[in-house]
């Protein structure tokens, strides 16, 4: 499984880098705080809404501490995405966060 430390995501999104972030996290956690520009599908949904998805296109997926987007790292690359786990999740993340309804 690839995994991208908490520091390289937010220097790739400070060098303008588009990076796809899919947040895996509940409803309420993401409400809480989350990383502007995010994707949410909860970890539950994931099996359900994958097809929302680009194979074509590499996400970076998130969670609180990097369990839960590891399970979800590991779905999605048996069904042949091009994923990377967030290690550390949200409890890592220290720039900006936005607290609002996301998609």
């Amino acid at each position: 499984m690839k995994e991208i430390l908490v520091e390289q995501v937010q220097q790739r999104i400070l060098v303008g880098e588009t990076v796809h972030l899919l947040d895996v996290r509940e409803v309420d956690e993401v409400q809480q705080g989350h990383i502007p520009g995010i994707l949410h599908i909860p970890l539950g949904l994931l099996e359900f809404r994958m097809h929302e998805l680009d194979k074509n296109t590499p996400y970076i997926i998130v969670c609180r501490s990097g369990a839960r987007s590891g399970r979800a790292t590991a779905f999605l690359q048996e069904q042949g995405y091009d994923v990377t786990n967030m290690v550390g999740g949200m409890l890592a993340w220290q720039d900006a966060m936005e607290q609002e309804e996301v998609q």
